[in-house]
């Protein structure tokens, strides 16, 4: 099953937190994990890889902390996951090495990348201006379709 790290749960939570609050000064990593109960100093350590990466500002000083370095609808779902838990792949025969005891054998290596092509074109459309809450409809709205990915 592909699933997030915690730490990558935890770095898109910050990064919408900072992008809702944007117009204001910026943040400190412990307000960010006093806003979610995260433990601060495991944060405070993703915050600093995603200053690295280029996505915050680190400023210093008595009214320091983090903000965007880009605009939020520029900073894509895909960036920041690849910024904790660095590049994506669903299985070990995607990646640029991509060999392994099967190789000869294997009749999966095509359809499997072209699942992780595009489970990563989602990830780079989900912008973080985008995550918010949705909020319920009531049981008479009729449903809104789910976002379909076609694999040729």
């Amino acid at each position: 099953m592909l699933k997030l790290t915690k730490k990558a749960d935890y770095a898109l939570m910050a990064m919408k937190h900072l992008a809702e609050h944007a117009a204001g000064a910026s943040r400190s990593a412990k307000d960010v994990a006093d806003a979610f109960g995260i433990p601060p100093e495991a944060l405070a350590k993703i915050l600093q890889r995603l200053a690295k990466a280029g996505l915050l500002h680190s400023q210093h000083g008595i009214n320091g902390g983090y903000v965007l370095a880009r605009p939020a609808h520029t900073i894509s779902a895909f960036e920041v996951i690849q910024a904790i838990d660095g590049p994506l792949f669903i299985t070990s025969c995607v990646t640029q090495r991509g060999e392994c005891d099967q190789t000869d054998r294997c009749n999966i290596r095509e359809p499997l990348r072209k699942v992780n092509e595009s489970i990563e074109a989602v990830l780079r459309r989900i912008k973080i201006s985008h995550m918010r809450e949705e909020v319920e409809e009531p049981a008479t709205a009729s449903p809104k379709p789910a976002e379909l990915v076609t694999i040729t």
